[in-house]
This record gives structure tokens, sequence and C-alpha cells, in this order.
């Protein structure tokens, strides 16, 4: 199911005709929270030049706008501590933290604010906006797919994507390596950042 409509496939008219929306999707228009308990930020970075490294963000918060009509009028902010990252080694984390990396001291947060959003086909869409990593802003575009929606148990409407993008770390200010004996550098300098996003939306409010 694709959360905004797609062009019908019908012949021209010599009339134009407004295009029909679906009412389930219209339905998922509004504003959501994202659900830190059940979504997950992580990244994959190549260590050593033979084997990966994978992390996540364990501490984050955002919000998603939603329109069921019209992708151009969907948004998203996510803000992510750089305190909460997870690489499975303390000491690994520890570095990341520092100076050398993140300085998560001086820059404690790494945050995204969209700027465009478009369908690309069926539940594929890509999210366009500014990412802001110690010091630096730079834009970047998020391939996702739209995974669905549904209610749960306890009632909240819950709506669900996923994707990922590519970036390189430098661009940021990341520069921080170390050359190997055999050659080639300790970490590879691309880094794909992954997403699994579940946002439930906000109450309506009460007239």
């Amino acid at each position: 199911m694709a959360l905004f409509t797609r062009k019908s496939s019908a012949a021209p008219t010599t009339v134009a005709e407004a295009p029909s929306v679906d009412p389930a999707l219209a339905a998922l228009t509004g504003a959501y929270t994202i659900d830190p308990a059940h979504s997950s930020i992580g990244f994959t970075v190549r260590h050593a030049m033979v084997t990966n490294v994978r992390g996540s963000f364990g501490e984050h918060e955002g919000t998603l706008t939603l329109d069921g009509t019209d992708p151009a009028n969907s948004s998203a902010a996510i803000d992510v501590k750089i305190g909460s990252i997870d690489t499975g080694i303390a000491d690994r984390d520890g570095h990341l933290v520092s100076g050398d990396f993140f300085d998560a001291e001086q820059f404690p947060l790494m945050t995204f604010r969209s700027t465009r959003a478009e369908q690309l086909g069926g539940d594929a869409y890509r999210i366009t906006g500014d990412l802001t990593i110690k010091d630096v802003t730079r834009p970047l575009s998020i391939d996702l797919e739209f995974n669905g929606s549904a209610t749960d148990v306890y009632g909240n409407e819950r709506v669900g994507f996923e994707g990922s993008a590519d970036i390189l770390r430098s661009d940021w200010g990341l520069t921080w390596n170390a050359a190997l004996e055999t050659g080639g550098v300790m970490v590879s300098d691309k880094v794909k950042l992954t997403f699994d996003i579940s946002a439930i939306k906000a109450a309506a409010p009460q007239e």
C-alpha cells in the first residue's frame, strides 16, 4: 500500500479531473512522534579494509508530518544523541565520542531537518534535508520504504518506514584515521546510515 496517491493510468479526458483519493490513505495525514522504543538509527562502516563494524544510537527523538494526498507536504525532524552510540565495544565507543570523531561534549546532537519529500514509485519515497554533525550542515537524501500502518494493542495509530543513505564522513569533518602496514586505512570514509522508524499519530485536538 502506498502512502501517497498515484496518478491514474486511465486515458486523459478533455476535462481536468481531480485525482481520486483513497480514504484509508488520506486518514494517515497528520502529525506523528517517533517511538524510540520501537525504532532504530544505525550505521555500518568498513574496518581495517576487511570487515564491517555496525553500531546504533540508542537515544533519539523526532517528529513526522505526513500528507496522505501530497508527499511534497510531508516533513521530518530527528535529533540523535551522540553520546548514546553503541558498537558493542566500550573503548571504541569512547573513541567515537571523543574529539577525534564526534566530540560529543561540544556537539552532543546530530540533527536532520527535511526540506523536500517525493514519491519514487509504489511504496518507495525519498526525503531530502539538512544533516548536521558537529558544526557542519550538508544536504542528505534518504531513500525510504513505507512499511504500512496499523493500530497497536494500546489503540495507537502507527506508521512504519525503513531506509538508508550513504555518506562520506569526511564531508562532515570526521576525518580521523590510521594507516595500515599492509596498505589502506583503519576506517573507511564511506558510512551507510540505516533507519527503521515506527511513529505514533498524535491525538486529534478536542473541539
